[in-house]
């Protein structure tokens, strides 16, 4: 944990979420604001996933999930998707060396059963070479979808013959792609649309939510500050009574 740049940017280490998730909007309105075809604002929002996940590292949030690619974005033009699929070849190429010296796992939300077989071995093998890693964790949810993540949860549930009278949240939890990561404590959507578009449904149910009208392409430190900052401010007390939590009952 870098305390030098909390304290630069007036952040509290004991009110940092554990577990942020971004839906990264915008990269098309960016792109067509500054006369550019859409796949340029993805490239630009490329960028920022660099800046948003070195920042993370350096402060000591722990777990770090990106909304990067949605079971309806297949719907999207065929030209785009392809420029789509090329930045993730070429992200994957260029990151793994990244994560490794920065100890940053990595981990994929999603069925990436449907992507070409050369981004399912570049996925593979990123996952398994950073897999013993412990600073941060960083979740691409590719081909996600939070509905489609329940239903196969349940699908997983019925096959291997789980009764109803042991179909528990903690069961299903099990078996939600997310398992094992803790829920987001931080949900921050970009570009001013103000809702989760199918985005980790099950998980956000006691999230603390930041919406800005500020694209994913221009969205840098001082506006991630800015979110930072917002949710420190809140109490988070999940059904309890404030007096509750301020007498320090556990949550």
């Amino acid at each position: 944990m870098d305390k030098k740049l909390l304290l630069k940017n007036g952040l509290d280490e004991n009110k940092l979420p554990s577990h942020i998730a971004i839906i990264m909007d915008g990269n098309g309105r960016w792109a067509k604001k500054n006369l550019w075809k859409r796949i340029k604002g993805h490239y630009e929002g490329a960028k920022t996933v660099d800046v948003i996940t070195s920042f993370c590292a350096k402060i000591g949030i722990k777990h770090l999930t990106l909304y990067a690619f949605s079971t309806e974005n297949w719907k999207r033009p065929q030209k785009e998707i392809e420029g789509l699929m090329g930045l993730l070849r070429e992200y994957l190429d260029s990151k793994k060396e990244v994560m490794l010296k920065n100890r940053i796992k990595f981990r994929i939300l999603g069925d990436t059963s449907v992507f070409p077989d050369d981004i399912k071995k570049k996925i593979l093998s990123t996952v398994e070479e950073t897999s013993a890693l412990d600073h941060m964790t960083l979740n691409l949810a590719l081909n996600y979808g939070g509905r489609i993540e329940i239903v196969d949860a349940v699908k997983k549930m019925m096959s291997s013959g789980v009764t109803p009278d042991l179909v528990t949240e903690a069961a299903i939890e099990e078996n939600l792609y997310t398992h094992g990561i803790p829920d987001p404590d931080l949900v921050i959507r970009t570009s001013g649309e103000v809702r989760l578009s199918n985005y980790l449904i099950w998980q956000t149910a006691y999230s603390e939510l930041y919406f800005t009208d500020v694209l994913w392409p221009d969205f840098r430190e001082k506006e991630f500050v800015d979110a930072l900052k917002d949710y420190a401010r809140r109490e988070r007390r999940f059904g309890k009574t404030g007096d509750q939590i301020k007498a320090g009952e556990k949550i």
